[in-house]
């Protein structure tokens, strides 16, 4: 079962997700402080280098099967044309509104 996006808590989460799924690349990137960072799997990864593989330039999109942390800390199916479909963790921190970090991996 899957948590429709609208309805998801974090209205920063909400909207990152909604971005990403539609491929909305000057959207989501609207949803980073200027330094945000991330994380793949416990290794960071260059931002905006990893969103353009493995969101934009393959079709990315997440599927929300359940969340805490008041939004912040989401558990989806994530599929891509390069990986297919997995389970994956993503953990976001929130800062005015702008996500300043996020790290995602295998769940």
């Amino acid at each position: 079962m899957t948590i429709p996006v609208n309805q998801l808590s974090d209205p920063t989460v909400r909207a990152f997700v909604t971005a990403l799924n539609a491929g909305d690349k000057s959207a989501l990137t609207d949803l980073l402080t200027p330094d945000a960072t991330m994380s793949d799997d416990g290794s960071d990864r260059n931002l905006q280098e990893w969103l353009e593989r493995e969101a934009f330039s393959s079709n990315g999109h997440m599927d929300v099967e359940s969340e805490a942390d008041d939004g912040r800390a989401l558990v989806a199916d994530y599929r891509n044309d390069t990986w297919g479909a997995m389970r994956t963790k993503w953990q976001f921190t929130v800062d005015g509104g702008k996500v300043s970090r996020f790290e995602t991996g295998q769940a």
